[in-house]
């Protein structure tokens, strides 16, 4: 699979790197097989350890604080969701000449959802809505402001230039009216409430069709609800939007912001995506023609 595009600062990951954390930081650990995860994730590198383990080291400077944030802050969500979250179970320190804390985790069995080929979206969609739901509904206090939960305004030039950058390759005019009709919605006025903001379908598990876990909890924070909509249009068709929506509970302006959320999120990814990770490329492709098909 290509790689995303690679950062100056990244970290350079390999099986010897993990090996000699393993040895140094948790010797109970370091014999076991290491394998690593293809995955076209763009933060962390991770690896399978033996049957029940996995290690996840942050690969660029912006994921260096995911580790511990996770690690304060699942454990308390963890017993008050409906589906399985990450579970750390050792946080490992700079060492090696790697300089970020990287964490052991237990493993999550399950597969990546694909958009079109859902077994059952619409029991799909009712899982996803029951832990949308049920994360909104979690009552711990002093949460970090979630990394999408403030108002659409504050990705308006990105997105913008995303539309500019995207001329010939999609139809900018609606892109730009489906944008301004998402800015043109009622903003957030209840308090800030929990989200994960990053559910796209490659930080889902599902079994048999139907949600198992929830992965990758690096963005999560307290704010507008509308971000964790996204999937209704990463994933789900639209014959089960309905069945989400119903699920979450959710205004005509949240769906509309959620819409918006969705849209920026792929008008911003494609054009950085488009020759590196096609992936994610694809999944934004996906996105721009589902909002503008539903608008």
């Amino acid at each position: 699979m290509p790689a995303s595009p690679m950062h100056a600062d990244e970290a350079r990951i390999d099986d010897s790197l993990v090996r000699r954390l393993l040895a140094a930081q948790f010797p109970v650990w370091a014999d076991l097989p290491l394998k690593r995860v293809e995955s076209s994730g763009t933060v962390n590198a991770v690896y399978r350890l033996g049957d029940d383990l996995a290690v996840r080291l942050p690969r660029i400077p912006a994921g260096a604080g995911d580790v511990e944030k996770e690690g304060e802050w699942l454990p308390r969500l963890a017993p008050l969701l409906p589906f399985a979250v990450p579970e750390i179970l050792a946080i490992g320190v700079p060492g090696e000449g790697y300089p970020w804390s990287w964490a052991v985790l237990r493993w999550l069995d399950g597969e990546l959802p694909v958009p079109g080929r859902l077994p059952d979206a619409q029991a799909l969609a009712v899982d996803l809505g029951r832990f949308v739901a049920a994360l909104r509904q979690v009552d711990l206090p002093g949460g970090p402001p979630a990394y999408r939960g403030g108002p659409l305004t504050a990705v308006d030039g990105e997105t913008r230039s995303a539309i500019a950058e995207l001329h010939g390759v999609i139809d900018t005019s609606a892109a730009t009216a489906a944008w301004e009709a998402a800015l043109a919605a009622p903003r957030w006025t209840g308090p800030p409430v929990w989200v994960h903001s990053d559910l796209m379908p490659m930080n889902l598990l599902t079994h048999q069709g139907r949600l198992g876990a929830v992965l990758d909890f690096a963005t999560l924070g307290t704010g507008d609800p509308a971000s964790d909509l996204i999937p209704a249009w990463n994933l789900l068709p639209a014959e089960a939007r309905p069945a989400f929506r119903s699920a979450v509970g959710t205004d005509d302006a949240m769906w509309a912001r959620g819409r918006g959320w969705a849209l920026s999120m792929a008008l911003t990814q494609l054009p950085y995506y488009r020759t590196t990770n096609p992936v994610i490329a694809a999944n934004a492709e996906h996105v721009i023609a589902e909002v503008l098909a539903d608008l």
